[in-house]
Parts: C-alpha cells; structure tokens; sequence
C-alpha cells in the first residue's frame, strides 16, 4: 500500500479548518490525496473507523430511518432521500431493495469505512462513509433532520474497530479499463445478443467473447445500438421531464450501483452541471465530461429493453437509463419515442 501525501493529520486537519465550505473530496484533491486519507485525519477528532463490510453497514443504517443516500462516480452524483430495508447478502453481491433507497452492492470494494460527525449551526452532520482500497468514496449515508440520531451513538458502540489511526494507507487507483473490442467476433457477438433473454446477460457475453460493455456498443452495428451526440444527453432529461414518465437511472462505482425509479420534475442547469432537484432524488451531472453516448437494445423475455448510456472520455460508464418495465413488459412506447428522437452522432469513435 501507498501513501500519497507528506501531509500530517494535523496538517489535513489545519486545512479543513482554514476551508470549513470546501467539499471533503476537493479538499483532499487539493492536497493530493485520496477521499479516504482526508476523512481519516480526523479520527478522534469527529471520525471513528468502523466495519465497513455491507453486512454491517446496512443493517446499521437501516436504523437511522430517514437518510440521503449518495453514490458518485467523478461525473455524476446520485442522490436518494428514503430508508434502507431489504437487504440481501451476498458474498460477490448484495442489495437493497427498499421503495426508494435500491443498491446493488460489491462487497470486496468495501474497504475502509469511517462514521463522520461534523459540528454545524444546525446540529451535528452525521454520516456513514465507505471507501475502496484506493481511498475513493464507494457510497455514503447522510443523517437529515428527521433521521433517528438516538440510534447513532449504539452504532457507533457496534461498528468501530479497534484500529483507530488517523493514517490511511490506500493502494494505487486502477485505471478505467478501455474499450477493448474484437472485431474478428463481431458477428458471434450479433448472433449471441439476438440470443438474449435477460439484460444481465449481456456482460457474461461481453466477458466470453473478451469484450467489454463499450467496446461491444462500438462494433454491433445499427441492429442492437446508435451512437447518441452527447449533447443529447440533456434533451433526454428536458424529454422526460416534460413527458411526465418513469425511468430508471443508474450510476454506479466499483462498489455500488445506486438506482432512481421514478419521474423527474424540475431541472435546473449550473455552468457545466446539469441538476435534478426533486424532492426525495437529486442528480447532479456534470455534462462536459460526456464523451459518448449509446442507445442500446437488448432482447429480454418481456421484450425489448431499451437504455440510453453515457460514458466518459476514459470509457468509464457515467450512467444508464431505461424506461420503467410495466405489465411484464421491459418495454415503454413514450420511452423509445424519446430515445428515437435524439440525433446520431455521424463519426463514430473508432
């Protein structure tokens, strides 16, 4: 493992007293640090270590009643109001399944992982934060107003380690795989996808025929895919909006894959963000780190399922969208009418 920076946690400490507003992971970007490292200055300090496997964490928070639960990726945050429940174990997988807060979990990447207090006019914020082995933040869970805080101090009791250091030692950061594409399969690719009866077999696919999600997009073909302009991205929003339907939206990280059921009402734009500001779901996208764009059709047993994915200049996949499944169908009209009007982008990247 590997320490980043020649910062103390005095020194971390010092520096998130001099910017109070700055967010913790611009903070410890500032400083050259992972997320983690930052948040682990301050054991002792407002931060206490915890067990950070799923099976710990989310029976824990399912506790505390109303929460915000908040999964990102570099270039989109999502954010669900609701109350953990549900819960299914698993050893390479778990979920929450509750009405509003709905995860799919990887419990290898739950690493480190500390609950965060931090003073405020307001009373105190409290926070659950999970992190992978680079120091990058998995998921979290904010208290509200609402949320029961009685509960804090048993978990608190429950979940810390004996291990209290206010180091963190974190391992490198793993690239963003790249596309990887065989064109000499491209045509057991098509057969095999006309094959499919359900959507989460598309990755075992992708994984036969040594492919990946996006490198399999950018060789299909006009039968399975379309190349979207990026800056379609927010026509889509303003569509959906305005048509009054239910999607589903999906960002997810190594570690967790957090999901939006529902409609979306008010967008407001923010120099290069693009904000959902609902009451119970916030999405915030950062529209110029979009660098392709894909409508995607894949056959499932109920039918079409159709998703318009975006991904970043890296090849990392930055969120999908499908139309909600109704009557035993995965299929929406209103839905595909919407993915059908954005314009293709003419050049393909190679």
């Amino acid at each position: 493992m590997t320490q980043h920076s020649a910062a103390t946690p005095s020194d971390i400490r010092a520096f998130q007293a001099e910017n109070p507003k700055l967010r913790a992971r611009d903070a410890a970007e500032t400083l050259g640090l992972s997320e983690a490292e930052f948040v682990a200055a301050r054991v002792g300090h407002g931060a206490t270590r915890i067990a950070s496997h799923p099976d710990r964490i989310i029976p824990a928070a399912e506790m505390l009643g109303d929460v915000m639960a908040l999964t990102r990726v570099a270039a989109c945050v999502h954010e669900k109001v609701g109350t953990y429940g549900d819960y299914h174990s698993g050893e390479h997988a778990a979920m929450t399944l509750a009405e509003a807060i709905d995860l799919r979990m990887f419990p290898t990447h739950w690493v480190h992982a500390f609950a965060v207090e931090v003073a405020s006019g307001q009373g105190p914020r409290r926070s659950l934060q999970i992190f992978d082995a680079a120091g990058d933040a998995v998921h979290k869970i904010h208290l509200r107003e609402g949320s029961n805080h009685d509960a804090w101090p048993g978990i608190l009791a429950d979940l810390a380690t004996e291990d209290q250091s206010d180091t963190q030692p974190v391992d490198a950061r793993k690239p963003v795989e790249p596309p990887k594409s065989r064109p000499d399969k491209v045509e057991l690719l098509r057969d095999e996808w006309a094959k499919l009866t359900d959507t989460h077999q598309f990755l075992r696919l992708c994984a036969k025929l040594k492919m990946n999600r996006l490198g399999a997009y950018r060789i299909a073909g006009p039968q399975w895919v379309r190349p979207i302009a990026p800056r379609a991205v927010n026509t889509m929003l303003e569509a959906v909006r305005d048509a009054g339907i239910e999607v589903m939206i999906f960002v997810g990280n190594r570690g967790c894959i957090q999901i939006h059921t529902g409609p979306i009402h008010e967008l407001h734009a923010t120099g290069p963000w693009q904000n959902v500001l609902d009451p119970g779901f916030n999405l915030h996208l950062r529209t110029d780190k979009v660098a392709e764009v894909w409508a995607v059709e894949k056959p499932t047993q109920r039918g079409p399922a159709v998703s318009l994915e975006a991904f970043d200049e890296m090849g990392g996949l930055i969120f999908q969208v499908f139309g909600v499944r109704k009557e035993g169908r995965d299929s929406r009209p209103d839905w595909w009418r919407i993915v059908e009007g954005l314009p293709t982008l003419e050049e393909v990247p190679a």
